[in-house]
């Protein structure tokens, strides 16, 4: 439906044949294919060449990305040195291309009004969700029966999860506790954002919703219970689209504003205390300095990065981190919209899972097929057994657990 954008910047145009060399250059008969030895090593010699020139000359490097900066867009003159006619068709087909766009805007605008229409129908389907959760309500025997059906169809129910531990849960409980941090810590995101800090605050957490705005983008709302951790009843975050359509049609993440947490005195999740002791010089007297620092949070999530400014777009390093920082923030977003909220009680018993697709592209980071990598084992074994060493725990580190689903 969306897409993030990488700042603000002007945007490249389409490939073409534009940069299609007029002459091909002629690869000789007598030529020898160099062996993929010599090829690595060249490589890895062009490599420290340049990055030792890079890292003595930061100008250079600067000089180099502005001169880059000014060429997207630009015309290498292969259309203009076109023949007029061609010229005449070409442009021709740019305005049948305008067409194909105010077209594609306007299914993407109606796309989003039957998403709106569909919400509303889906709205009561949540409001019973939360009444059941909260314990205001109790599902009814149709309901009960319907989940059943489905499990008849499709679960094979071994002997030994019949048999599981049971719950120190009392059965005159209320509703379903935890039930958002249950489902929430099920999604690996999420799990990897919720600290165990977070939990305490969390499993306050008794309703997750969303909502349309008028304008282009949506609002994510986070209710609590009572708490001893911030006053506020609801959080809320924001995310806006750009007004103008994308290059193909969708809309553009443009930014994201979050609710500021009117945090109890001492129980800010999102900052730690750093206590240092301080020797004075004279009398020899210590002291213990106390300060806050910033530190891992779930609710971090409520405090959005800002776009890159201008300034920033001319330090590279800091727009790009700005910019990964806006793509996850606005990916998160989106799994609470398209994900959580849609099929909480997938999440919250873990089926879910059975359904979440591998990224090939996370794949291909994780696993690089480098030969050289081979030969960097043995190293990396020794450096891992010197790391256990020094752990300071007296035991070496334990492999991380399988991940296991019922």
């Amino acid at each position: 439906m969306a897409e993030p954008i990488r700042g603000k910047r002007p945007e490249a145009t389409a490939p073409t044949p534009q940069n299609t060399p007029a002459n091909n250059a002629p690869i000789s008969s007598h030529a020898q294919q160099p062996g993929v030895s010599s090829i690595r090593e060249a490589e890895d010699i062009d490599r420290a060449a340049a990055a030792s020139i890079f890292a003595q000359n930061p100008q250079l490097v600067q000089m180099i990305q502005g001169r880059l900066g000014s060429l997207v867009g630009r015309s290498s003159g292969y259309v203009e040195s076109l023949p007029a006619p061609v010229r005449r068709r070409v442009s021709g087909l740019k305005g049948i291309q305008k067409e194909h766009s105010k077209l594609e805007a306007d299914f993407q605008k109606e796309v989003l009004e039957l998403e709106k229409k569909y919400f509303a129908k889906f709205t009561p389907l949540y409001e019973r969700r939360s009444k059941i959760i909260n314990g205001a309500e109790e599902p009814t025997e149709e309901e009960i029966k319907a989940a059943e059906e489905d499990e008849e169809e499709d679960a094979e129910i071994k002997e030994e999860d019949k048999d599981e531990k049971k719950s120190e849960m009392p059965d005159n409980v209320t509703g379903i506790p935890e039930f958002w941090l249950s489902a929430m810590k099920n999604q690996v995101t999420f799990a990897e954002m919720i600290t165990e800090r977070d939990e305490a605050a969390l499993k306050h957490l008794t309703d997750v919703r969303m909502e349309y705005l008028d304008v282009p983008g949506f609002r994510l709302i986070f209710e609590f219970a009572p708490n001893d951790f911030f006053e506020n009843k609801i959080l809320t975050k924001t995310y806006y689209y750009q007004s103008e359509m994308g290059y193909g049609g969708d809309f553009i993440y443009d930014h994201a504003e979050g609710d500021k947490i009117q945090w109890r005195e001492g129980k800010d999740l999102t900052v730690r205390v750093e206590a240092k002791k301080q020797r004075n010089k004279n009398t020899k007297q210590t002291r213990i300095v106390k300060k806050t620092v910033p530190t891992e949070s779930f609710f971090n999530f409520f405090s959005p990065p800002a776009p890159p400014s201008d300034e920033d777009d001319e330090e590279a390093e800091i727009a790009s981190d700005i910019e990964d920082r806006l793509e996850l923030d606005y990916q998160l977003g989106e799994d609470i919209k398209e994900k959580l909220i849609p099929r909480a009680i997938d999440w919250f018993t873990g089926e879910a899972l059975a359904f979440e697709e591998l990224d090939e592209d996370d794949l291909e980071d994780d696993f690089d097929d480098d030969e050289d990598d081979e030969d960097d084992l043995s190293e990396d074994h020794d450096e891992e057994e010197e790391t256990d060493e020094e752990d300071g725990s007296g035991k070496p580190r334990q492999e991380a657990a399988e991940c296991k689903q019922s």
